[in-house]
């Protein structure tokens, strides 16, 4: 079974954020997945869309290596996940000489793609 991935580190967003959209994703077919983040009203489905492509691309490329032939209506998101990546903590001041924590979250995202047999 052809299959390939794609990952994108350090994105800054949190990865709850990012967990709303691929739960849209998952189990999809590829064409399918790229129209419900083309259309989503979230930000995070930008950076979804483009690893999303970047793992297609990866798996016509592997099969071209094989010389396979792939057809794209048969690929399909077989494994999306997000990890948690670093986070930055910043200091923002608050009343009577206190400091408020700020923690800036950041994530790893993988979204792998298969050909249906």
């Amino acid at each position: 079974m052809l299959n390939a991935r794609a990952t994108k580190r350090y994105l800054r967003s949190s990865p709850r954020k990012m967990r709303l959209v691929i739960d849209l994703i998952r189990g999809k077919s590829a064409q399918q997945a790229i129209a419900t983040l083309k259309f989503s009203t979230k930000s995070a489905a930008k950076d979804a869309e483009m690893v999303l492509r970047s793992a297609i691309s990866n798996v016509l490329e592997k099969a071209l290596a094989a010389n396979e032939r792939v057809d794209e209506g048969k690929l399909y998101v077989s494994k999306v996940y997000v990890n948690q990546g670093p986070t930055a903590k910043r200091i923002s001041p608050a009343p009577m000489g206190r400091a408020y924590r700020i923690r800036k979250r950041s994530h790893h995202l993988t979204i792998e793609v298969s050909v249906v047999k």
